[in-house]
């Protein structure tokens, strides 16, 4: 199932979304919270009337950095032992069509395609057996990042934390398995040019380290998002840019570039 988050005349819904064709898509308003007991109520109405929102609205976003080899190497970094996590707060979320503001700060944009790992319920020191169980589904999302000030500063809160830097959507897939979800294809474009390929094999750690080890110091709660690590071939953004995230067997994410003003 696809869920969706979406407003419509002021209000605030989640949505499964129904449909092959892209514009014939339509939402089964969910009645509850997809997090907990809910239900379809059978009203549906057109993905077309809708403004989609954030897949959710997590309390963190963890990030792994460096988690594909080449990507470590393009940027001159070693190919770390462990997981490398960092985090981006919730305030940098923003969904698919919101625009990524460029911020002032920084003269070097760059995009990250990503899997997002959507956490579906409380959870911490998860064994590497029961990870399939804490997680309610994955979505795309762009890592965007100041590579200017993450390499001048160091510590990355500016860098990779900045207001809209994190956009995530179209909408959450729940129905795939852990395995399909370690194999898909990864692909990023800047104005329909193909910037980054490949494929969520590539991950140095898997799905399963990444949670095993970040659970080991926190507590995850439902809506929270892991981000998975980015393929080879970031690259810059500039203002006016349209930068879409495809990943196989979830959907599209698109998102413009504007300066923040």
């Amino acid at each position: 199932m696809r869920i969706a988050r979406f407003s419509i005349d002021g209000n605030v819904a989640f949505g499964a979304v129904e449909g092959d064709k892209p514009d014939e898509l339509v939402l089964d308003i969910i009645k509850g919270i997809p997090f907990a007991e809910h239900e379809l109520s059978g009203t549906k109405v057109p993905l077309s009337k809708v403004r989609l929102l954030p897949p959710v609205l997590p309390n963190k976003v963890v990030a792994f950095g460096r988690n594909y080899a080449e990507h470590a190497r393009e940027l001159g970094n070693e190919v770390p032992d462990a997981p490398f996590a960092f985090f981006k707060p919730s305030t940098s979320v923003i969904g698919p069509g919101d625009d990524i503001q460029y911020p002032p700060f920084s003269e070097e944009l760059h995009h990250e395609a990503e899997l997002a790992v959507v956490i579906g319920r409380m959870c911490r020191e998860v064994p590497r057996e029961r990870v399939a169980d804490v997680i309610f589904g994955y979505t795309c999302a762009n890592d965007v990042t100041a590579r200017d000030v993450q390499r001048r500063e160091k510590q990355w809160a500016r860098a990779k934390g900045f207001d809209t830097s994190c956009p995530l959507g179209p909408w959450v897939e729940t129905d795939m398995d852990l395995a399909t979800a370690s194999d898909l294809t990864i692909q990023l474009t800047v104005d329909g040019q193909q910037r980054q390929l490949g494929r969520t094999s590539e991950m140095i750690h898997s799905i399963e380290d990444l949670i095993v080890n970040i659970t080991e110091a926190m507590t995850l709660l439902p809506g929270d998002v892991i981000l998975t690590g980015t393929p080879a071939g970031v690259g810059p953004l500039a203002v006016g840019d349209e930068v879409a995230v495809t990943i196989e067997g979830i959907g599209t994410l698109t998102n413009k570039v504007v300066k923040r003003g």
